[in-house]
């Protein structure tokens, strides 16, 4: 089946009279075929979209393909409003796309991250024809990692990825009248100037929570500010507490350092939870890195997607699963579906059938006195810890699971520079006797004490090796409000999951500090709400480890076989 015709432009009118486009690829033939359905707002043509997929690849497969421009984006008609029309808009394509010419009525849908939502959004919808998702490094709760995480705003996505889609929001808001493109291209001009702009201080404009590019050129924002003022839109992308609604198998794929790495785990486990067929693949991948070099470390050609380990490419694993969810494999039982987990440090792929593997066994690592972090709790009263936390010298954002502009890279990096730094606390292990494999969610449970009314708190993970280095493996902040400061309360800082071996020879690290700028903005201090604080203030830190307030991380440490 080597022939495939390709259609530009085709038009779908949505319920309320808005033309969206798509272009569809047909195997050679009459068909019927099933149908692999994908809604993005970057572009239907770009070649994120066609690598995740692979069209023609998939036409060959004999599965019709359909991509399309979402409402207000590039070839298709409306205005631009992230997320308000992904169900409705869902729905009709869903069934728009079943009644094409040549399809067989069953449809699944692909895509990654925006594009995975609108999986999620048409499932939740429940068109009758919609029979699989394969939804890829896509949230749970926005609130947990697109707009907010800790109560912390992720101001590194935010950010840029609100002045990128407005590029093509001000050419369309002038296109229609040649008078006003002049200022449009100006506007433009001054958009770009913000966007690259933002490393070298635009992250920095004050308030974080009413962010002045957008204002400056009346963007629609990507959620933190709006999704205060508006909670029914603000619910819109929200699918955490709704899986019981989609019947239907998933197929999903995530990163270990993508800024989505707990949302696609969650939804995994939401689907197992209400009984629905689901697969989950984690790789050591990054939001848009999917090969096997992520950060400064090689995980192996093995972790590349493109090999998966000897498996195949990512995508001919999808279209297997496509295969047997739309076409004519064999049906998937109700509880089918696997776990394939990428375990970092032995650099393997590991099949499971569960997450999180309830052979992993929370334990404790203390935060000691004279920065160690040993099993055994303090004993005795010790010194706490202190620093001072300055918001106007924040510690910089390095590495990561992380989606920022080009200069932050993802991924583990060398924390050296960063732990010199006298506002980040270190803990480490001695060298360790054995491997030890961490799989699961890891927290820090903090006993500290600010001066301010309120602050945050930053906990992260670290591996460090035989040479010294010290790279990051999972992070997390919390945002509190001190009820008296200067007085110890408990706080627990979620660092998400991973999945790692620390080789014996190695030690193990935590590092605690009050900022990772500009991944998530400032706390200044004040207890200012953040759409309105533009003053800050320098405050004393305390972390505390003694019998009474045992400050300590826990990890996922899975028994060796």
């Amino acid at each position: 089946m080597a022939e495939v015709r390709i259609e530009f432009d085709v038009p779908a009118e949505m319920r309320d009279g808005t033309v969206l486009r798509s272009d569809v690829y047909r195997p050679g033939g009459t068909g019927p075929w099933p149908v692999l359905l994908s809604r993005l707002p970057y572009g239907k043509q770009m070649a994120l979209a066609i690598a995740l997929l692979d069209p023609l690849a998939a036409a060959r497969r004999g599965f019709m393909v359909v991509l399309q421009d979402t409402r207000g984006r590039f070839a298709s008609d409306g205005e631009w409003e992230p997320w308000t029309y992904e169900k409705s808009d869902g729905y009709d394509t869903v069934r728009w796309a079943a009644a094409l010419p040549g399809a067989n009525g069953s449809v699944g849908m692909t895509g990654a991250s925006y594009f995975g939502n609108t999986q999620w959004m048409a499932a939740l919808s429940k068109p009758p024809e919609l029979k699989a998702i394969a939804p890829m490094v896509t949230w749970s709760d926005p609130d947990d990692g697109l707009w907010t995480r800790g109560g912390a705003i992720e101001l590194g996505i935010t950010a840029p990825w609100s002045l990128m889609m407005g590029a093509d929001a001000l050419m369309r808001r002038h296109s229609a009248d040649p008078a006003t493109l002049g200022g449009s291209l100006g506007s433009l001009g001054r958009l770009v100037q913000d966007l690259d702009g933002l490393a070298d201080g635009g992250y920095g404009e004050l308030p974080a929570g009413r962010f002045p590019a957008f204002a400056r050129h009346d963007l629609p924002e990507l959620g933190y500010e709006r999704s205060r003022r508006e909670p029914d839109w603000a619910r819109s992308s929200r699918v955490a507490g709704r899986h019981d609604e989609v019947d239907l198998p998933t197929f999903q794929v995530g990163g270990w350092y993508d800024i989505f790495a707990q949302g696609t785990l969650d939804n995994f486990t939401a689907m197992r939870r209400a009984g629905r067929s689901a697969t989950l693949i984690m790789g050591p991948w990054s939001h848009a890195n999917q090969q096997h070099v992520i950060g400064d470390v090689n995980f192996g050609f093995g972790a590349n997607s493109a090999f998966m380990g000897m498996r195949g490419p990512l995508h001919g694993l999808q279209l297997d699963w496509f295969q047997r969810t739309i076409g004519d494999g064999e049906a998937l039982g109700p509880d089918a579906g696997r776990v394939l987990l990428f375990v970092m440090g032995i650099n393997q792929w590991r099949e499971e059938t569960e997450w999180p593997l309830s052979r992993a066994m929370d334990t404790d690592f203390h935060l000691r006195a004279d920065g160690r972090l040993t099993q055994e709790p303090p004993a005795v009263a010790e010194q706490a810890e202190e620093f001072t936390y300055d918001p106007m010298d924040p510690v910089p954002t390095t590495g990561g699971a992380l989606l920022m502009t080009d200069e932050f890279r993802p991924g583990p990096l060398d924390q050296r520079d960063v732990e010199a730094r006298e506002d980040v606390l270190v803990f480490t292990t001695e060298p360790l006797a054995e491997d030890v494999e961490v799989t699961g969610r890891v927290k820090a449970v903090l006993f500290a004490a600010t001066e301010g009314p309120s602050t945050d708190w930053v906990a992260r993970l670290c591996d460090v090796d035989e040479h010294g280095v010290s790279r990051n493996v999972t992070d997390g902040i919390v945002r509190v409000r001190a009820a008296t400061p200067g007085e110890a309360a408990e706080y627990v800082v979620d660092l998400w999951s991973t999945s790692i071996v620390f080789r014996a020879g190695h030690r193990i690290r935590v590092q605690v500090t009050s900022s990772n700028f500009p991944r998530w903005d400032r706390n200044l201090n004040t207890g200012e709400p953040e759409e309105n604080a533009t003053t800050a203030r320098v405050a004393r830190q305390q972390v505390f480890h003694d019998p009474a307030r045992p400050s300590r991380i826990v990890l996922p440490v899975v028994p060796p076989a």
